[in-house]
């Protein structure tokens, strides 16, 4: 079973769209949409996505990416 990455779609019209396309197209991650992640002061501050229930939160969609890397291989799930 792949590890699920879930992004808020208010959040991805604030920027995260771009991580959630890079992270989509790797066969080994499951990325999902959600109308809302119930993280509303999280969402507005900063982009996030939920990387196997683990909130990951950065400046830029490329350091979006880079962290939910990060965090998958530091759990060993990827």
């Amino acid at each position: 079973m792949n590890p699920l990455v879930e992004f808020c779609v208010n959040n991805l019209m604030s920027g995260s769209q771009e991580a959630l396309e890079k992270l989509d197209k790797d066969p080994d991650i499951d990325v999902v949409e959600y109308g809302c992640t119930s993280n509303c002061a999280i969402c507005s501050m900063s982009l996030f996505a939920i990387a196997d229930g683990e909130l990951i939160m950065a400046d830029t969609p490329s350091e979006l990416v880079d962290k939910v890397y990060q965090f998958l291989e530091e759990e060993s799930l990827i």
